[in-house]
Formats: C-alpha cells, structure tokens, sequence
C-alpha cells in the first residue's frame, strides 16, 4: 500500500497525530513526511540475497526513493538471482567490501542470524544506516552490543519487526489500550506448521549454508526465527517486560539430524502476575498462527484482526424463532415476554477492528503480502533520508529478541530464568 492508503486504513484510530502519539515509529508513514522526503532517494546495499533478502529486494523495487546499489552474498546462486533483478547494481561476496564502496546511505542485513550482529555493528560503525532482520543475535551479549553501537554510533537502526506497521494490530492494540476488552488476565501465543523446514541442497557440503535454521550453530530455531514476533506483541499489550520464563522443548517429529526443536512451550511471568504463554509446533497446522489477548469483558485474537465480547447480546426476535423452529423447541415457547432467552441467539462470529484484514495461517517460510513488512521497509528508507530513527522501534525488537533467548535458555536448563538487571535497557512505553 503507498502511505496514504495505509494511514487511511489506520485512520479510525482518530487521525495521525494521535496515531503517531500512539506508535511513534509511525512517524515516517504521515503524509508530512512524504513531502519531506520528495525528490529524495535512498542508496541502498542489501547483504544477504537469499529467500528472505529477494522478499525484501522485491519490496524495495516498488518505492520510488529508492535505489539499490549494491549486493552481497557469499553464494553466488543466490547473488545471480539478484543481480537479475537490480542489474546496476554492483556485486559483493564478502560485506565489508560493501561497506567500503562510496555513496552508500543504508544497507539491509538478511543473512543467517548467527551473522546479523557483527554484519550490523561493522554497518553502524562504517557509518551506514542499518536494517537487520529479526531476531538481533543469537546471544543476549551480542544483541546488546548491537544496541550499544546504535546509540553510540548514531545511525538508524531498524529491526525486522514488521507487526509494528501492520495495520489491524495497530488498530488493535489503540482498542485494547481503551479498555475494549477489559483487564488483562492473559495472553496465548502460538504458531502451528506442518513442515519440516528443510530446503533441498545440491550437495551436503551446503548443508549448514542452505539450513542453517536447523543448526545451533546459526539458529536459535522456532524461538529466533518465530517466537520474536509474537513475545514482542505481548509486551506491547502490557507495557511491561516480563519478570521470568520457564518451559520445555524437544525434537519430536523431524528425526532428521536437526539441532533445533521442532516443538517448544513456554510461560513468561510478569510482575503483574499475568502469564503469556508461547506454543510452536512444525508437525501440525490445525491451530495455525495466533495471539490471544484475554480480558475480563473479551478477547482480542490479533492475527485475524477480530474481537469478542465475554456477553453476548441476544439475537433479535425471529432470528431466535427461527432457531428455535429448527431444534424443534417451538413448541412449549410463547411469542412474547422474556421467554426468548440468550441461549438462542445465533452463534457469535466476533468483529473485526478494520473493514479491510489481511492475515496468514503462519504457513509460509519466507513473508506474506499486507503484514506490515512493505511499509516498514519504506519507513527504514524515510529513515536513511533523513537520518532520523524510528523512536522505540529498536527497544521493542530488542525486548522481543532477549526474550526469545532466554526462552531458549530456559528450555535448554530445564529451569525458570530470570530477566537479567543488566540485559535491561530505557524503554519510553514501559511503566
């Protein structure tokens, strides 16, 4: 969607201003700052040309202020397959000759994790402004030297956190925020496949090159690579972090020399005593992709961009006579008086927070259309322009990405983790 039809989209929530209050990394979707970059382009080198870098790469071919310069991947198939599409663009297999090359304003980083956080810090302190994929770094260490360097350097940093621009979790959110559904009592996170997550290789000497989600090594697995954008919507529910994590993981179904697990479940424990629970399963889909937000007036399910009320109107009068006529219960009621009981009203289908939803079962591998990712890489691209970071943006991805770790950690020492002192760092949305 171009700006204007996104904040249009989003403009129930009582108009931009209040929206970018709200959500201040929205701040480059306003109007006001299409006319501050007009005529403007960014300069762009993209690291990493593979699934994920070509669904970005595609993305950056629709934005008219933009323009990629550069490309870097250290297999040449994937690297010819971008080159095809950007054929100016000069070519790199190792990313500090990228970083080195003149007229670079930003550059992408979509490589394996294990590679995000010293591509990222060489970015920053090489003076570039800076897109990383999800999640940060496959340590906590790592992912706050990455913070450390953004502050220090100066530069943009942007994290693939793309449920921050997504329309109907925005709208959302501002509902449960407002007090739709009531107080929070608890949060359900999951994510269901059924797929094993392998992609073929044309030799097992690429093995670790083309699965590396499948190895400790490069992967924290179904945490790092899923879990991080679901943790990052429940601390933006709450406003808080939470105090602890406990839970359990294993490889159940894939047998196939995998080091990740191919099913984890978690709890985090705020301070407020509400817990958030995390589920991820790649042997079954049934469920597919959600977050649950329970209150005590309702429930807000995120993904499908709908809510439902804990009570229930009664349906009108001959929808209930209809009903009744159906179960063949006509019989003994009368028309009249408080004999049409709720009890018979049609089931409750819940409503949607926007006329227009997209959502996804959680199948693919790669990305979807409309989930907030192209509007977050056209916010990253304002950014490079005008060299103004996205407020809270990083804190958020940051939070979500710890999180995911400690889960991890949690899962691996069969023991509850605490949330680290020093792992916690000034967040303007937290109480």
């Amino acid at each position: 969607m171009e700006r204007r039809n996104f904040i249009k989209e989003i403009g129930m929530m009582g108009g931009s201003g209040l929206l970018v209050s709200a959500f201040p990394w929205l701040h480059s979707c306003t109007l006001e700052a299409e006319k501050e970059i007009k005529g403007e382009k960014a300069r762009l080198g993209v690291i990493g040309t593979g699934s994920r870098g070509m669904y970005h790469l595609n993305h950056l071919l629709t934005l008219p202020h933009v323009e990629v310069v550069a490309l870097c991947d250290n297999y040449e198939p994937h690297l010819k397959q971008a080159a095809a599409l950007f054929p100016n663009a000069k070519t790199f297999s190792r990313h500090t000759d990228l970083l080195s090359m003149p007229g670079i304003d930003g550059v992408f980083v979509v490589t394996p994790l294990s590679e995000h956080a010293h591509i990222t810090i060489d970015a920053l302190k090489a003076g570039k402004h800076t897109f990383c994929e999800k999640s940060m770094a496959t340590t906590t260490e790592d992912c706050l030297a990455m913070y450390n360097t953004y502050k220090e350097t100066g530069k943009v940093l942007y994290i693939g956190q793309q449920r921050l621009f997504d329309p109907k979790y925005l709208k959302a959110i501002e509902m449960i925020h407002s007090g739709i559904i009531g107080d929070i009592t608890g949060i359900r996170c999951y994510w269901f496949r059924n797929n094993d997550w392998r992609r073929p290789v044309e030799h097992p000497s690429l093995e670790r090159k083309i699965n590396w989600r499948l190895y400790k090594e490069f992967s924290g697995g179904l945490m790092t690579e899923l879990a991080t954008h679901q943790l990052q919507v429940g601390n933006w529910v709450l406003k808080m972090i939470p105090e602890t994590v406990a839970g359990f993981g294993d490889i159940i179904f894939w047998k196939d020399s995998r080091e990740v697990y191919d099913n984890v479940c978690l709890v985090y424990r705020y301070a407020n005593g509400i817990n958030m629970t995390y589920e991820s399963v790649i042997s079954n889909k049934f469920n597919g992709l959600e977050e649950q937000i329970l209150g005590h007036k309702g429930t807000m399910e995120l993904e499908k961009g709908k809510y439902y009320f804990e009570e229930v109107k009664p349906a009108a009068g001959i929808l209930q006579l209809i009903n009744q006529i159906e179960h063949r219960m006509f019989d003994n009621v009368s028309f009249a008086g408080p004999s049409w009981v709720p009890e018979t009203a049609q089931k409750y289908q819940g409503e949607y927070v926007l006329n227009k939803i997209s959502q996804t079962e959680g199948s693919s591998t790669v990305g979807v259309v409309d989930d907030g990712s192209l509007e977050l890489a056209d916010a990253f691209c304002h950014s490079v322009i005008t060299g103004r970071p996205a407020e809270n943006l990083v804190e958020e991805a940051y939070y979500s990405s710890v999180l995911a770790l400690l889960g991890l950690q949690a899962m691996e020492e069969q023991r509850i983790i605490k949330f680290p002192d020093e792992y916690k760092i000034p967040y303007l949305n937290f109480a």
